[in-house]
């Protein structure tokens, strides 16, 4: 490397920036290499294609260079992106209190339905269990007893047999809208649980989520430094 001049290596540079093969990754990956590969890759010449490609809108006239100005155009793209990301994740944890909110709904509503229609079968059986006795009580009763159950079923604004109707209409009503309810129970519960997917998934950071077993490893991590340092001690 050290028999090679400086003009060829920076033409080496150039020659991957222009082909596309070089990115800012790849090139500030070079510039830690060494000291004379840092110098040639802050050269203008350099940074300027960079800057051009990935950030196209047009650059204020400025006496810094191309190198500072593709890092401040760096560092405001990636406070927009993180901006953007956490607008993201605040829109699906509303997502989130919505559908749970929403599960909440249809619970009450199935509760509701469900002491409805048990109120309504209870209701029904009493009612058929009245009919049933009456006529019982119509086949051994005296004329006059008789006459006065008459009288009372007459007086009666609906008869048995249309309240027992509605209320099995009604019954049935109740069946239907708590299959639906839990049918919309389970729809909204899937929905739920993606959300939480892709909120976590959102959330996911690889470097952030690591984290060591026991603190062996860290040890020998330590212990792998003290070692690397003392080797350059001693060099």
């Amino acid at each position: 490397m050290s028999s090679l001049p400086d003009e060829l290596w920076r033409r080496i540079l150039e020659i991957g920036i222009e082909s596309g093969g070089f990115s800012y990754k790849d090139l500030c990956s070079v510039s830690i290499s060494c000291r004379r590969l840092h110098r040639l890759s802050s050269d203008d010449p350099l940074w300027n294609p960079l800057l051009s490609s990935d950030y196209p809108q047009p650059h204020p006239s400025s006496s810094s260079s191309s190198k500072s100005l593709y890092k401040l155009r760096f560092e405001r793209d990636k406070e927009r992106r993180i901006a953007a990301h956490r607008r993201a994740v605040l829109r699906k944890e509303s997502q989130i209190s919505e559908h749970s909110r929403s599960l909440r709904d249809i619970q009450a509503r199935v509760s509701q339905e469900t002491a409805k229609a048990t109120q309504t079968a209870q209701d029904l059986s009493n009612l058929r269990r009245a009919r049933q006795a009456f006529v019982a009580l119509d086949v051994w009763q005296p004329e006059v007893v008789r006459s006065r159950q008459k009288q009372m079923v007459e007086q009666s604004a609906v008869p048995a047999d249309c309240r027992i109707h509605a209320l099995e209409m009604e019954l049935k009503l109740c069946k239907q809208q708590i299959v639906g309810l839990e049918k919309s129970y389970k729809d909204e519960k899937r929905r739920l649980d993606a959300a939480k997917e892709e909120l976590a998934s959102m959330k996911y950071h690889p470097v952030r989520e690591h984290k060591p077993s026991s603190g062996r490893e860290n040890e020998h991590v330590k212990r792998k430094k003290l070692k690397i340092c003392n080797s350059l001690q001693e060099k």
